[in-house]
């Protein structure tokens, strides 16, 4: 396949697959029941959800001027606050375009040059993709026993033994084929596994790297809290074991990079994780209907207005 065709699918291959969750996740549960669900819900915590989000976003934003200054520029945190909102407006549009936006916007209004920027934000992610294995490991830990009893009552002992080693066995030929191999594929897998642990090398090389590390904490703290007091809203999941709620989080967490925002992924994820603990699927997957709705609404409002604030405000700066 040519590079147009591929490009072509990765923006139309997700959106299909948000379509086709959204037909999925409402044919467990009716429109009218839906709406009922919206009207019934506690504003008073969806709102507390909005604010934790809020500030999960402004951090992330503060945090963003920690890595812009070892490279020689001083980013302004208004013009990083938008440009934030304004990266998870477009990843509703196209995938992944959102961080392309972001590295834009700091070069035409700070003059950070574009690969520099982009190099800042994927170092981000990756202080992010290991705060996200931290709390998957945390989870892991602590609901072990409840973890490992759910899947032995549906497979066989022996075969999640048997899956197990043939995992560790997989992953260490993979990277022997990765340390080794000479072809063009193990060369730029090499590459990008240097990148990562280079760019995570970095934050701790950096001037404010305890406050970079408070904030990335600060961040994902609030994503839990977020997705915890939303889920008092309804009065089903207002007494979710702690357990649901980290697994139901981390579900979640990785239905957004499935499709564009995670748009009918989210409560399809929400629903699969809570059913783990035969919570029943309409109040699951309204949950996640609200919960992905609301803070949807926020990112619009906030997006939108970022990007038409922008070169106003640097017009006036």
């Amino acid at each position: 396949m040519n590079k147009k065709t591929i490009k072509f699918l990765k923006i139309v291959l997700p959106l299909l697959l948000g379509v086709l969750l959204v037909w999925y996740s409402l044919s467990k549960i009716s429109v009218e029941e839906l709406i009922a669900y919206f009207k019934n819900a506690d504003y008073f915590y969806i709102i507390l959800g909005l604010f934790f989000g809020l500030l999960s976003h402004l951090s992330r934003a503060y945090r963003w001027k920690f890595m812009i200054e070892p490279l020689g520029y001083t980013l302004r945190l208004p013009n990083s606050i938008m440009a934030v909102f304004a990266t998870y407006l477009v990843n509703y549009t196209i995938p992944r375009a959102g961080e392309i936006t972001r590295a834009t916007i700091l070069t035409n209004y700070e003059g950070v040059p574009f690969e520099k920027g982009f190099g800042t934000i994927v170092a981000e992610r990756i202080a992010d993709m290991l705060v996200m294995l931290g709390i998957v490991s945390v989870t892991l830990f602590l609901e072990f026993d409840f973890i490992y009893q759910f899947f032995t009552e549906r497979f066989e002992p022996k075969k999640i033994i048997f899956g197990i080693i043939v995992l560790l066995v997989l992953t260490a030929l993979f990277l022997v084929f990765i340390k080794r191999s000479q072809s063009k594929i193990a060369i730029k897998l090499r590459s990008f596994v240097n990148g990562l642990v280079e760019g995570i090398l970095t934050i701790f090389k950096m001037k404010h790297k305890w406050a970079f590390i408070f904030h990335t904490l600060f961040i994902w703290t609030m994503y839990v809290l977020m997705f915890y007091v939303t889920s008092l809203s309804i009065e089903e999941t207002s007494a979710l074991p702690f357990a649901a709620i980290l697994i139901g989080f981390i579900s979640a967490s990785f239905s957004i990079a499935a499709t564009n925002g995670g748009i009918g992924s989210y409560p399809v994820a929400v629903y699969a994780a809570f059913s783990i603990f035969a919570i029943a699927k309409e109040p699951s997957i309204a949950f996640g209907w609200i919960m992905w709705s609301s803070q949807t609404l926020m990112i619009i409002v906030l997006g939108g207005l970022s990007l038409i604030y922008l070169p106003i405000y640097n017009r006036k700066e």
